[in-house]
């Protein structure tokens, strides 16, 4: 596994916590390269349904599922070719989101009604350090309700959702003005502009 280098954002006291809070199906708000995300484990039923219903969002949509290295995601996908795991590694001009195959161990909560996920590798620094910290992925879908605008501070997640959260990891976003671009691995089709 690359490890890359960058400052940390968080206190090892604050990762421990993150750590217990992610383990117990905790559902919380993070910085991410342009807008707070709210994330949780993926692998934890419970905690995504949560979020779901926090979000107001139709579980049929699917989620984003957000890492820090290729090693993390391979749970969850299932790549037709061994470079196409480079290819989503590397670092683009924007943050960028990929449909690929999903693997048949993904869950419906994460897959919605799709056979494709969407899968981001972050190259932002707090980001980085969730992950590594948990060692997997992280749910990562925009801190917001459902037909809202994204909240780009902790102070409005904490306005938008109140106590409904178990933490806010607070910092600041990325400073990137649009959302992750999502693009599909082979086809090359834009779903979403970035």
């Amino acid at each position: 596994m690359l490890h890359k280098q960058y400052t940390p954002q968080y206190t090892h006291w604050q990762l421990r916590r993150f750590s217990r809070l992610f383990a117990a199906g905790g559902v919380f708000a993070y910085p991410t390269e342009s807008v707070y995300g709210l994330g949780c484990d993926p692998a934890n039923e419970e905690a995504v349904l949560r979020l779901l219903r926090l979000k107001q969002r139709d579980p049929a949509k699917g989620l984003i599922l957000i890492a820090s290295d290729g090693e993390q995601l391979e749970p969850w996908i299932a790549l037709r070719h061994s470079q196409d795991l480079k290819k989503i590694s590397q670092q683009q001009s924007r943050p960028t989101t990929w449909l690929v195959p999903a693997s048949k161990q993904a869950p419906w909560w994460i897959t919605g009604e799709h056979k494709r996920i969407a899968v981001r590798i972050t190259h932002f620094a707090p980001v980085v350090q969730l992950c590594e910290t948990v060692d997997g992925a992280l749910v990562s879908t925009s801190a917001n309700r459902a037909g809202h605008p994204a909240q780009r501070s902790g102070v409005m997640v904490k306005k938008a959702f109140g106590n409904q959260l178990d933490t806010i990891l607070w910092g600041g976003t990325g400073g990137v003005a649009q959302p992750s671009e999502i693009r599909d691995l082979y086809s090359g089709e834009v779903v979403r502009s970035g």
